[in-house]
């Protein structure tokens, strides 16, 4: 796989970025079952949605679109969280470490966004 350069742990692009890859990486350990699919394709939109958000607030028209764009980055992130928590409840145990890391990545980054949001 092509590595991208890295930037500061504190670039956020990057961390959704990070968040984006390794969710994508993650569903693709999953069991073949139709609600893995189901959950993996819902899961792979939203968490990729965030940074895509992220990179189109950073260029936005104002403040007014900025905003708008940091709460749909804060929705992604709180639907990436949902579908994490339902891949956990669905599947064995051997899934439960990687899809809770990566849970908590989706609620510590609704978290920077609530509060990039209310400033």
């Amino acid at each position: 796989m092509n590595e991208i350069p890295k930037k500061s742990p504190y670039d956020l692009e990057e961390r959704t970025f990070i968040f984006a890859r390794d969710t994508v990486l993650f569903c693709k350990k999953l069991p073949k079952i139709e609600s893995n699919f189901i959950y993996s394709k819902q899961l792979i939109r939203s968490s990729g949605s965030t940074g895509a958000n992220y990179i189109e607030a950073n260029e936005c028209l104002g403040q007014k679109d900025f905003k708008m764009k940091i709460k749909i980055c804060r929705k992604e992130a709180k639907e990436s969280a949902y579908w994490l928590r339902l891949i956990i409840a669905t599947n064995d145990e051997s899934f439960t470490k990687e899809a809770t890391r990566l849970h908590d990545e989706a609620v510590e980054l609704k978290k920077i966004f609530s509060s990039i949001a209310n400033k």
